[in-house]
């Protein structure tokens, strides 16, 4: 079978076992997901908010998508080289007697703990919460230049 298809000759209407396997595979997959009420792939990182973290020469920006909260919800602390982003999303149920067609929103509590390369500035983080998005604002410590020091 592996030579055939290596030397794309012609399989006459014969399929691999593994190609039959795999499409059972994928099927059995959906049924489930079906059954279960959610997708059988993972969609999204559940209740943990999705970051995006960029620098520049003096500061660490961490861009948080938080959607559906309000700002005194969400916890920041950090430390020197860490900083934890908390909360709880609340998920309003639609009901007991209803049956999700999908069901991709997630909520409950969460806590991300993000470890950065070097240390921050604790006392000098900025934090907004605008449309959904958490924009935190972290300067970078101030390290002295390293100084060349000649061996005699």
């Amino acid at each position: 079978m592996m030579l055939r298809q290596m030397l794309e000759l012609p399989n006459y209407g014969w399929r691999s076992a593994f190609n039959d396997l795999e499409n059972m595979r994928q099927e059995m997959n959906r049924l489930f997901g079906q059954v279960s009420g959610r997708p059988y792939w993972q969609t999204h990182a559940g209740v943990f908010p999705l970051v995006n973290i960029v620098e520049d020469t003096t500061h660490y920006f961490i861009f948080c998508e938080i959607p559906g909260m309000v700002s005194e919800e969400i916890d920041i602390s950090a430390t020197g080289r860490s900083l934890t982003i908390s909360g709880e999303r609340k998920i309003i149920t639609e009901g007991e007697n209803v049956k999700y067609h999908r069901r991709e929103r997630e909520g409950g509590t969460f806590n991300r703990v993000i470890a950065l390369p070097n240390d921050i500035q604790v006392n000098e983080i900025v934090a907004e919460y605008i449309e959904g998005i958490l924009t935190l604002t972290l300067p970078k410590t101030k390290t002295k230049n390293p100084k060349q020091i000649f061996v005699k």
